[in-house]
């Protein structure tokens, strides 16, 4: 499945805040994404009717199984290129978190999928 640039945004904001807290609230997304929070209620509803967050995101923000699934495909690609942003390019964390996510938002996945693999190939030959 294909996601948008939005999409993957906020899923990674909510697997990231939920990796803080079990309790994770749109204000909390809307701060941690510095939109508004009318922005993040659209969008958690679009999320909803693709049936990657549960339909009660109002009270709490919980992914589905669907969701999680969705997690894991971009952190596949996304925890490979934050590692080359970070260890080769030596960004800090924030830079290579951000950057990693505006690459995995903006890239086609079979770009992504290709670049992930020259960077395993280049990681695992210098032994990181």
């Amino acid at each position: 499945m294909k996601y948008c640039a939005a999409q993957i945004k906020y899923l990674t904001a909510i697997q990231e805040l939920s990796a803080e807290s079990d309790d994770v609230k749109s204000v909390d997304i809307a701060r941690h994404l510095g939109v508004s929070r009318s922005s993040v209620s659209k969008t958690l509803r679009c999320l909803a009717n693709s049936g990657l967050v549960c339909e009660d995101y109002a009270i709490n923000v919980v992914l589905t199984a669907d969701g999680l699934d969705a997690v894991r495909d971009i952190f596949r690609n996304f925890n490979e290129v934050y590692i080359f942003f970070r260890r080769f390019l030596k960004l800090s964390h924030e830079e290579a978190h951000e950057q990693a996510l505006t690459f995995v938002t903006t890239f086609p996945e079979e770009t992504c999928d290709r670049v992930r693999k020259v960077i395993r190939k280049t990681v695992k030959k210098n032994n990181y």
